[in-house]
């Protein structure tokens, strides 16, 4: 059918955050509806609309740390930490 291509396929993402990201953002865990071939930082946008990406924040797909331009899939669960401060 014409037009089919520029259909946007739905994913869920399930999103968490930890320590003191969790604390300031007041948010434990998210199931979030996202776009297809968001990447983690898109993701964080849609997530944590009122805050930016911090720069050094550590972001985790299905327990594998990965950079925030990764993208993401269907059914991926998303960590994100905040940076470890100190030797």
């Amino acid at each position: 059918a014409p037009g089919h291509a520029t259909q946007v396929f739905m994913m869920r993402i399930q999103v968490r955050f930890f320590a003191a990201l969790r604390e300031r953002l007041g948010v434990a865990e998210r199931l979030l509806t996202v776009p297809d071939n968001i990447t983690v930082a898109e993701l964080w946008s849609v997530a944590v609309p009122e805050q930016p990406l911090p720069d050094n924040v550590l972001a985790a797909r299905n327990m594998e740390y990965v950079k925030v331009d990764c993208p993401l899939a269907d059914g991926d669960e998303v960590a994100f930490f905040p940076p470890v401060t100190g030797g």
